[in-house]
């Protein structure tokens, strides 16, 4: 285990996607909102990860959202900015932007305000994009994280988008 001030779980997952994609020959992005560049600081915690890690986007605001990975503000004004439509977004965005082969994106209500009936707290949305992939092969999906403090929420948040940049990576 690397010297290091995030919890071990993260670590090793992400040790575990940076091996994973090294074999595979890719190399990842993320699009992170919610999780605020915890995808991004567990994959550089790895030695080596550079040949893997090619890009992080930490876009918290919806203009950032729209300005640095061109999420329209038809979708974000029309779904919000954790919805499905607005982490496809940002998963192409991360694409457009970098040269990864995959990108992972990530919005979502850490807490302890912010959420609603419809998306309470804990509401976290993730979208995988591949670069040249059909749009069949669309993943997204909405999870509701069990609310136990911001924190813990960011946490379960994170190790699901590492999962998501697995090769062999089932559907969330």
């Amino acid at each position: 285990m690397p010297n290091t001030i995030l919890p071990a779980q993260l670590v090793d997952l992400a040790e575990k996607v940076i091996i994973a994609n090294r074999r595979a020959g890719r190399t990842v992005a993320v699009a992170e909102s919610c999780t605020g560049g915890l995808v991004s600081a567990a994959l550089t915690e790895i030695a080596g990860s550079s040949d893997v890690f090619e890009a992080g986007f930490i876009t918290y605001s919806n203009d950032m959202k729209a300005e640095l990975l061109k999420v329209s503000h038809d979708v974000l004004d029309t779904f919000g900015a954790v919805s499905i439509a607005t982490a496809w977004a940002m998963a192409q965005g991360a694409l457009k932007k970098s040269h990864a082969h995959i990108a992972v994106a990530i919005t979502g209500i850490a807490g302890p305000g912010g959420g609603s009936e419809q998306k309470p707290v804990g509401t976290v949305v993730f979208a995988r994009a591949e670069r040249g992939g059909s749009p069949e092969k669309v993943v997204a999906d909405m999870h509701h994280f069990e609310d136990n403090g911001r924190g813990g929420v960011r946490l379960q948040a994170a190790l699901c988008a590492l999962e998501l940049l697995l090769p062999e990576s089932p559907a969330p």
